[in-house]
């Protein structure tokens, strides 16, 4: 199941069945993946441009995401 998480200019999109849990979300940005909260993912909590490099650092692109219009 696809679940997305929204801020005004990004919407995360997290595929859970791809991913390998390697760890490098939720140490780049605890703030924003955090396993211990719900939702785990808080896009609010980082800047555009973090949350960027931390989805595109993702090695099993079980987290992706799309620029809102």
């Amino acid at each position: 199941m696809i679940k997305e998480y929204k801020t005004k200019d990004l919407t995360i999109i997290w595929q859970p069945e791809k991913c390998t849990h390697a760890g490098i979300c939720v140490r780049t940005l605890p703030k924003v993946f955090n396993l211990q909260t719900r939702p785990w993912c808080q896009p609010d909590n980082a800047s555009t441009e973090e949350l960027i490099a931390t989805i595109e650092a993702c090695p099993s692109g079980a987290l992706t995401y799309k620029l809102n219009n």
